[in-house]
């Protein structure tokens, strides 16, 4: 079995703000993919801006990222 242990010395602040670099980190990812790579296969004039990717993931890991946030 994983064992733990190791972990409980981690205080809850520190582990929160931990998991938020990551969602930072996440975005920071998705903010670096070219436009070109999301819309591969669709043609320049039937891109829009509720097609991007890059959007949608930004707004899900804002959603977690708040929640991660709160709690």
């Amino acid at each position: 079995m994983l064992n733990f242990d190791w972990l409980s010395g981690v205080s809850q602040h520190t582990a929160k703000m931990i998991f938020l670099g990551l969602f930072i980190l996440i975005g920071i990812l998705v903010l670096l993919i070219p436009n070109d790579y999301i819309f591969q296969g669709v043609e320049k004039k039937d891109r829009h801006w509720y097609m991007n990717l890059k959007l949608w993931a930004l707004i899900v890991l804002g959603m977690i990222f708040y929640t991660y946030y709160i709690f």
